[in-house]
């Protein structure tokens, strides 16, 4: 098998499963779509699995596809990490692949993000967003270089480096903050609770001190954003558990308040990435940048 791969299968095999379309990953690569196609089917031969399911409007990965994958990206970082090494690069250049929360971005890492492009112009930092498990799967699957992550997921795999605390609030617009204090939390139980979803451990964090206050909240939402969970609040549709930090704004001009039942809750945000992957000399750059970035708010967030 190790006579017959080849890097560029590699990299078509991950276009593909990144893009889902055979098509997308083509243009993506400046290749034309019949070359994926050959790629692919070259490495279901040599493999001896079929690593594609094949659907008139896209596809997905086979059970085989997706173990096959975890090695794929190992195999190209491992190349891509050489290339640095072997050049001696004297500025930084490469891509660099990370994943956070949407909130967190937002609120937490543009300014870094924004002044280490101006120092590193030939470094390509390529920025993803998801919720909790998303990010830790694709540390553990080698999609990505680094996530940054709520809280510490203790998994034996990963290495966990503490960035900053964070302060997590209910919010709600002043008419139903009013009813709050007026009619005790139980009114919550008729509100609408908005929140990025289930598999967001902001969400599953307000379930549990809803819980704990005896609130049974009888219907939620799931907004994909940030700015549409802050303006859907503010209209008074519910209430949500969001980032303090990221409402400063909406406190100020009157638009949303914070909801004072529960205890202060805090999340201890961190660089998270695979204890046996290789960096490079780019992303171990990258790396201490983020966390000289951070190191003043590693044991509080800025007030």
């Amino acid at each position: 098998m190790i006579d017959a791969l080849e890097g560029r299968l590699f990299v078509a095999f991950i276009a593909l499963a990144e893009e889902k379309s055979f098509s997308r990953a083509a243009e993506r690569l400046g290749y034309v779509q019949s070359t994926i196609t050959t790629h692919i089917q070259q490495l279901e031969k040599i493999v001896g699995q079929k690593l594609v399911h094949r659907y008139p409007r896209g596809m997905e990965l086979t059970e085989a596809g997706k173990v096959f994958a975890q090695y794929a990206y190992r195999y190209v970082h491992l190349i891509r990490s050489l290339d640095e090494q072997m050049h001696e690069l004297t500025e930084p250049s490469g891509t660099i692949r990370i994943r956070a929360q949407e909130s967190f971005f937002l609120t937490r890492m543009l300014p870094f993000i924004q002044e280490y492009a101006s120092r590193m112009p030939n470094v390509n930092v390529r920025i993803e967003h998801g919720a909790h498990q998303d990010i830790l799967s694709g540390v553990l699957n080698h999609e990505l270089d680094f996530g940054i992550v709520p809280q510490n997921p203790n998994r034996h795999e990963l290495l966990f480096e503490p960035i900053l605390e964070e302060t997590i609030v209910f919010a709600a617009s002043e008419p139903v903050a009013r009813q709050v204090r007026e009619s005790g939390a139980q009114v919550l139980g008729d509100q609408l609770f908005i929140s990025n979803g289930t598999s967001c451990l902001y969400h599953t964090s307000a379930a549990d001190v809803l819980k704990q206050a005896g609130i049974t909240v009888k219907d939620a939402l799931e907004l994909p954003s940030l700015e549409m969970i802050k303006q859907y609040v503010s209209c008074g549709k519910g209430f949500a558990l969001v980032p303090e930090i990221a409402i400063r704004n909406e406190i100020q001009t009157g638009n949303l308040q914070v909801l004072s039942f529960a205890p202060e809750m805090k999340f201890t945000h961190g660089l998270i990435a695979h204890r046996n992957r290789e960096h490079g000399p780019t992303a171990q750059g990258f790396r201490t940048a983020l966390m000289d970035f951070y190191q003043s708010s590693i044991v509080s967030s800025p007030s």
